[in-house]
């Protein structure tokens, strides 16, 4: 399936929706410290609710450290200034899908990772500046999933 990495997330209830998202389609989620919330912070676990354990979750002291483990062929890097859309790309399995935090995205030293295969941008109408991190996940991973048949799913 596909990996899921929040670089420096801030809102814990974003984070706490990317759990249920990992959850109900197999995906893993990777969490890039510094986090701006504890795992065990109360808006995490409520947006979470009861998937924390059916998700795997991986916390990360660094980005040198998600690669290690991650050892990715392919990343897509989510940016609001990218001029390729996200239905542009023919996913593959074990392709990691990376976002920034909220409000600022990904910083430009991320964005230019030799990590980084593209960057992709989800549709929005102009002048606007972003989606919730969660909504912009689910579009994303939705779309992945669906080049793929929505495999293992009922």
């Amino acid at each position: 399936m596909f990996r899921i990495v929040f670089f420096a997330p801030c809102i814990p209830p974003n984070t706490g929706n990317a759990i249920r998202i990992a959850a109900n389609t197999g995906c893993e989620l990777h969490l890039v410290e510094p986090l701006g919330f504890t795992m065990t912070d109360a808006q995490v676990r409520r947006a979470g609710l009861d998937y924390h354990e059916m998700a795997h979750v991986t916390v990360h002291p660094d980005l040198d450290a998600a690669w290690e483990t991650l050892r990715p062929t392919r990343v897509f890097a989510f940016t609001a200034h990218a001029s390729r859309f996200h239905t542009d790309v023919s996913y593959q399995p074990g392709d990691v899908l990376l976002f920034g935090p909220e409000p600022t995205g990904l910083p430009d030293e991320v964005l230019d990772d030799p990590h980084v295969t593209d960057r992709l941008r989800i549709p929005m109408l102009p002048d606007r500046r972003s989606m919730n991190l969660a909504n912009a996940t689910s579009v994303a991973l939705y779309e992945a999933w669906r080049q793929h048949d929505f495999r293992g799913a009922v």
